[in-house]
């Protein structure tokens, strides 16, 4: 057999392969009986490959959805076995003017909830801390104590819906009050399913809500861990985000590149605590940014599976399938609304879910028209909802898995997004060596060179470096923003925007006041303190800080007691 015809051989090999396992996911009643014809009444494939005899230079590369490297996607029946997510982000005022707007989400026809949290409790602070002063409730939910999460979810069965939370720095304690508020609905802890983000190294290369130093942090993500991986199989409890690296203006590739290291981190962590990585790496999912470059993005994403697939099998030695996949949120980029003309962030919007869809995001939020100006406002959030459902329902790129494998322009940035990463990826494994030339790393060569470059800057000033350079060129008028730098007479409605009145902080330090006379304080102190007893010992301080937010400790007591045990992080000064 020639060269050639041994490459036509596995292509066709490979094709045998899918059919299998789509014919199994059919006997299975995993794909959806569906209109799948275009609408001119065309019948559609679920997926399409090189024809019979032709031949693809290294299209093991590409490959069959579901199969390694997973290019093409994770399944084999692409969205015809599930579509994507519906989770809409959303929090604001207090838990219970949140749990209304969820309410709407779920009715309105969302899949999820993804919750987001207001700047003191992205901190770790009580909404009373003076420091908390004019931000309760602003750019998110206040959630001071397990209270707040039980009336965050009121009426919502938790055992039945996915829930997401957007949150690092005390990402254990708000986890804790999600599971006291589970236990009083009555749902065991592992029927749970959701996502919690907990990436606290993109919040030293970009988003800066940091508390602790980085040692300790890695402690807590590697104890949730532990707890996730013994106590709740479905849960991930680890997003690792690369939008918050690219809302700060890194580029598709520095995104692709940080997030994925990142990643690579964390199951250097997971290894570290004697986890197998089989059962570890699958609570293991993304979070990716959406821009408005159409073919970019997509290939990002694409390229994102197969740099974790094969990492994953290779270098840290997963073997099952499951450990070697790549699950990843979506959220369109909010960095891309513009101010002028908003109604023009409708069309952006779209735009950028679209290219999620077809780079095979598992869960999608879109941002609203006028988040570039407050929260949304209810119609807002159901506009933004329904560009997704119409996406979904009326553009039939639910039929086919990977609709653009194997396009020559698709296909060439996929190889150049791989390129670029692996760039990086040598790059910081020699800040590694740099760190410690013995080659004794912290925790793994991966983590040791993210830890030195946040503690040299090599990240921020790449970062900084991409963002300059975007807004030289469109100040420069060499990349076109409708509305900001051309095309700028049109003249839109003044928007009406969401506004949280000065009352929702002074109702919410009211009603912490009350839960604090109301509850067993000697119950909170000893929680408090068998939880500092766990820090100090090594042992899993999930355990004991669910016993403190049983007691109704508060997320600010919480994170004090820490902070006093292990200090504060302060970024050092850049020259």
């Amino acid at each position: 057999m020639t060269d050639q015809e041994s490459a036509a051989q596995s292509i066709e090999d490979g094709r045998a392969r899918w059919a299998r396992r789509f014919a199994a996911a059919e006997a299975a009643g995993r794909v959806r009986d569906a209109d799948y014809t275009t609408l001119s009444g065309m019948t559609v494939e679920p997926v399409y490959g090189p024809a019979p005899g032709d031949v693809v230079q290294d299209f093991e590369r590409i490959g069959w959805p579901g199969e390694f490297p997973f290019t093409r996607g994770l399944h084999a029946t692409g969205y015809r076995g599930k579509p994507w997510t519906i989770r809409q982000f959303a929090g604001f005022g207090n838990a219970a003017d949140t749990n209304r707007r969820y309410k709407m989400i779920l009715a309105e026809g969302g899949h999820g909830l993804s919750v987001a949290f207001d700047m003191p409790t992205l901190m770790g602070r009580d909404s009373d801390d003076d420091r908390s002063l004019g931000e309760v409730g602003h750019c998110g939910v206040a959630i001071d104590s397990a209270a707040d999460m039980d009336v965050l979810f009121d009426g919502i069965d938790l055992s039945e819906v996915t829930t997401s939370m957007t949150i690092s720095g005390p990402a254990v304690p708000v986890f804790c009050m999600y599971l006291v508020a589970a236990e009083r609905q009555g749902v065991p802890v592992d029927r749970l399913n959701g996502t919690l983000q907990t990436d606290i190294f993109k919040e030293y290369i970009a988003q800066k809500e940091w508390i602790f130093p980085p040692e300790p942090h890695l402690r807590l993500i590697g104890d949730l861990m532990e707890f996730c991986t013994q106590h709740m199989p479905d849960y991930k409890p680890l997003s690792v985000s690369g939008y918050h690296i690219r809302e700060a203006g890194a580029t598709a590739a520095q995104e692709l590149a940080y997030t994925l290291a990142d990643g690579f981190g964390y199951v250097e962590l997971g290894l570290s605590r004697g986890l197998d990585v089989n059962a570890f790496a699958p609570g293991l999912s993304f979070f990716f940014d959406a821009h408005v470059d159409f073919f970019e993005e997509i290939a990002k994403f694409r390229a994102a599976r197969r740099i974790w697939a094969r990492w994953m099998r290779d270098v840290y030695g997963a073997t099952d399938p499951r450990a070697q996949w790549l699950r990843f949120h979506t959220q369109t980029a909010g960095v891309s609304l513009t101010a002028q003309q908003p109604d023009n962030n409708v069309t952006r919007t779209a735009v950028e879910a679209l290219a999620a869809v077809l780079g095979g995001t598992n869960s999608l939020h879109t941002n609203a028209l006028d988040e570039v100006l407050a929260l949304p406002t209810e119609r807002s959030a159901q506009i933004a909802l329904r560009t997704q459902q119409v996406i979904m329902n009326e553009t039939g790129v639910v039929n086919v898995a990977d609709p653009l494998g194997g396009s020559w322009y698709v296909e060439a940035l996929t190889d150049r997004m791989e390129a670029e990463a692996e760039r990086i990826f040598t790059r910081i494994k020699d800040l590694a060596a740099q760190a410690v030339p013995s080659g004794e790393h912290r925790i793994g060569e991966m983590t040791s060179g993210i830890l030195r470059g946040i503690e040299d800057g090599y990240f921020t000033g790449d970062i900084a470096d991409a963002a300059f350079a975007y807004a030289n060129a469109v100040e420069k008028g060499e990349k076109k923003i409708v509305g900001v730098n051309t095309l700028t007479g049109g003249v839109g409605e003044d928007l009406k925007i969401l506004r949280i009145p000065a009352e929702v902080e002074a109702q919410q330090n009211a009603v912490l006041g009350r839960r604090r006379s109301a509850r067993d304080a000697a119950a909170v102190r000893d929680g408090i303190t068998r939880l500092l007893a766990a820090a100090r010992s090594g042992e899993n301080m999930v355990p004991a800080m669910l016993d403190a937010v049983r007691a109704e400790a508060t997320l600010g007591e919480i994170c004090d007691a820490l902070r006093a045990e292990w200090g504060v992080y302060t970024e050092p000064a850049r020259i």
